[in-house]
């Protein structure tokens, strides 16, 4: 015998129904890596480790910015408290500048009393996926794959899902001084969001060469 049709009015509903529960599962999915964002940056995992790890930032002219400065405050604060040997400074340049996001973070830290021995360095990435891929090379060879990572709280979920994608063992301890705060903040942690919910998904490495 022949199928009934299924009345246009039914197949609409069936589509709607479809529609909604598939926009249900990403708004679900999406408030989900929201919240970790925002759980995971008022969580400090500070622990003894083989490195500490700091993510870089504005500097100008050799300077610190005030947010870089406030992550590399941060770390002297975890120095001074035995965690590691090691300290890691990230970060590269912008056309024009006479340093690096790195050597301005190690000079600072280095006036402050952390002794040049203790220093690693990446001078040369321009995002966080490039750096912590450096830093795990750099890590590696070394035997020293337990860090601590150390950035504003609202970056703290993204740089410790990389580095576990890049095979080490990743802690974080965002600083509670950044000058990044209020809607400022709340609107990075929806972008950092957002980022995180695709990277899950196809892997960090692909969403940093598709968003550069």
């Amino acid at each position: 015998m022949p199928r009934t049709p299924v009345p246009a009015r039914r197949r609409w509903r069936r589509w709607r129904r479809a529609v909604l529960l598939v926009a249900a599962v990403v708004l679900g999915y999406g408030a989900w890596n929201l919240y970790t964002v925002w759980s995971t940056g008022r969580r400090d995992q500070a622990r003894h480790v083989d490195a500490i790890v700091v993510l870089g930032a504005a500097q100008y002219d050799g300077r610190p910015s005030p947010q870089l400065a406030a992550r590399l405050d941060h770390v002297i604060e975890l120095w001074q408290r035995g965690l590691a040997d090691t300290v890691v400074v990230t970060g590269g340049n912008q056309p024009g500048d006479r340093f690096t996001e790195a050597s301005s973070s190690r000079r600072y830290l280095e006036q402050r009393g952390i002794p040049a021995s203790a220093f690693l360095s990446e001078d040369r990435a321009h995002n966080s996926y490039d750096s912590l891929r450096t830093v795990a090379a750099l890590l590696k060879p070394l035997g020293k794959t337990r860090v601590l990572l150390v950035s504003d709280p609202y970056h703290s979920l993204r740089i410790r899902l990389i580095a576990e994608e890049l095979g080490l063992t990743a802690y974080t301890s965002p600083t509670r001084t950044s000058p990044v705060r209020g809607w400022t903040a709340r609107w990075k942690e929806v972008k950092e969001a957002a980022g995180i919910s695709i990277g899950r998904i196809i892997g960090f490495r692909r969403l940093t060469g598709l968003t550069g």
